[in-house]
């Protein structure tokens, strides 16, 4: 009778223990990369904004606030893939949004094998995340599922779109400016899924910018920004000021499609996007419980804040505007999932300077590094060294300096002199606080975090020879006209403070103000969902977001 009973009842305990086996993961998460997002954004703008957007995230999440971005360059390319990677350029290649291997100039996601999907053809489609070398922690979800996941990318960018979903996603689209289409590359699939298809032929783009770009308030009640009308933004050559409201409409006929980048509807068009990919795919609404990832990337702040610089009305009106539509994807996701039933986590790949001419108004110490002048003083040198019809000096790029290395070995000339009297000239240059040979910058006399960030951010293979350290407030520009717009790309907090903010299943309401890294960001994600870490990863878990677990 006994053995009759434990037999009967072994089925029913078994099932028990697998169900209890299965990990606890969402249904789905969405990761958002805000482009350009300053962390300081949050409190600037945050007694405008609505309850249930940015002020939801502030009050019902778990807050990072003293996330660091941990090498240089800071910019989009790197950003992103040290989110999802939770490696740095050292190790995941990603060395800018433009390098050079072999002296040749390589765009991050390039890929001459592949070609366009969604458009005719062109380079805008021939993409694919080849140049990455590491997997990133949507891969990582794909193997811990046995590949039943899926894992979706939207951005306007390209590489805002494609880093992030990694090598094995299901789909990366981005925005092709002719089209007006979102488009992908054969690397993913020959031809665009029915959902795509049908979101395109809504022709959203178009639309959007008929109807022009208006302050969403009075602007008299823009009191965290500037005038309006001033010198430090970039108007639109003679068709518009730098003004609200903006003839979209005049600028689309003049410039095309892709004007909407540069737009607050350029976040409209990429959560429509992200929205139609959540049902096209039917995201995280698995029978077999399988965690689904959809990595949207926001592009359109980056490109208002290059314009605009960072104490605009415009880039005031876009955040106000983003926080009004984060309110309406939160209650999208909370109609679909349940509060509880989807994972969130928003910050940035970078964030960017104040405007130079902005801060010499304010008595403010940052002028301009004139690039165009380091160029040549390091071009006298190679060729005083070298001879007149010797070209080793390749460019000056991502604060690097460039040179054929190869060419130099093969001249039999001593690379040392050459890279002492660089460096020498560069860092007697007005703005420079140091010109670091990089495969020294580990022993260099440095402030242990630039040593580090320098470290981390050189790549043998992609990075230049040599790495400028400018003075705070400084920043690359060309020319000697008045900078206008922004820039980003350095050590200083005001391009490496980001957000990070997580919400949603079992995350609870928290503050953390211990520094993390942006490479802790995939590290934290693998022990969510119980994946292994990225397999370049060297970021540690946020163990305090865990903790109650």
């Amino acid at each position: 009778m006994a053995l009759t009973i434990l037999t009967a009842t072994l089925p029913a305990f078994a099932g028990k223990k697998l169900e209890h086996n299965k990990p606890d993961r969402p249904a789905i998460v969405v990761g958002m990369v805000v482009d350009q997002m300053c962390w300081d954004y949050l409190y600037r703008y945050n007694n405008r904004f609505v309850e249930g957007g940015f002020k939801r995230l502030l009050n019902e999440g778990f807050n990072c606030h003293n996330t660091r971005i941990n090498y240089i360059p800071s910019v989009t390319a790197i950003g992103h893939a040290s989110v999802y990677t939770g490696s740095v350029p050292s190790i995941h290649g990603i060395a800018g949004n433009n390098f050079y291997s072999q002296c040749k100039s390589l765009y991050c996601t390039q890929d001459e094998a592949v070609r366009t999907v969604g458009a005719d053809e062109g380079k805008s489609g021939q993409m694919s995340p080849r140049n990455m070398l590491s997997t990133t922690i949507t891969d990582e979800l794909k193997l811990a599922t046995n590949f039943r996941s899926k894992v979706i990318g939207v951005a306007l960018k390209d590489r805002g779109a494609i880093l992030p979903a990694g090598h094995s996603a299901d789909g990366a689209y981005w925005f092709d400016d002719q089209s007006g289409n979102f488009i992908t590359s054969t690397y993913y699939m020959d031809k665009l899924p029915r959902w795509v298809e049908r979101f395109n032929n809504r022709k959203l783009a178009k639309k959007y910018l008929r109807d022009g770009w208006k302050p969403l308030h009075n602007k008299r009640t823009y009191v965290e920004s500037v005038a309006d009308e001033n010198n430090f933004e970039q108007p639109w050559k003679e068709v518009a000021k730098a003004t609200l409201p903006l003839d979209t409409r005049k600028l689309e006929k003049e410039f095309g499609l892709g004007v909407i980048r540069t737009t607050p509807m350029g976040n409209t068009l990429t959560l429509d996007m992200a929205k139609a990919a959540i049902e096209g795919e039917e995201l995280g609404t698995r029978e077999d419980g399988d965690t689904d990832f959809l990595a949207v990337s926001l592009s359109s702040t980056d490109y208002i804040g290059h314009r605009y610089a960072t104490y605009s009305v415009e880039i005031e009106d876009t955040y106000l505007r983003l926080d009004q539509e984060l309110k309406e994807f939160f209650d999208y996701l909370d109609g679909r999932y349940g509060k509880d039933g989807y994972l969130f986590f928003l910050t940035a790949d970078h964030a960017a300077a104040h405007n130079l001419t902005f801060l010499e108004d304010k008595k403010i110490p940052g002028r301009a590094w004139r690039v165009d002048i380091a160029r040549q003083k390091v071009s006298e040198i190679c060729q005083a060294q070298l001879g007149a019809d010797t070209k080793v000096f390749i460019d000056i790029a991502n604060y690097q300096v460039f040179l054929d290395e190869a060419k130099i070995d093969e001249l039999g000339a001593n690379r040392q002199k050459l890279y002492d009297a660089i460096c020498r000239e560069l860092a007697n240059m007005p703005g420079v606080a140091y010109a670091v040979q990089s495969d020294r910058a580990g022993s260099a006399s440095l402030p242990e975090d630039i040593r580090t960030r320098i470290v981390n951010g050189y790549n043998h293979n992609r990075s230049g020879s040599i790495f400028v350290i400018l003075h705070p407030g400084w920043y690359s520009h060309r020319g000697d006209k008045a900078a206008q717009g922004t820039s980003h790309a350095v050590w200083s907090p005001y391009d490496t403070h980001i957000p990070l903010i997580f919400m949603g299943h079992s995350v609870e309401a928290g503050h953390l103000y211990r520094e993390v890294q942006i490479t802790d960001i995939a590290a934290t994600l693998a022990f969510m969902l119980k994946t292994q870490l990225p397999s370049g990863c060297i970021g540690r878990p946020i163990t305090e977001i865990l903790d109650h677990d």
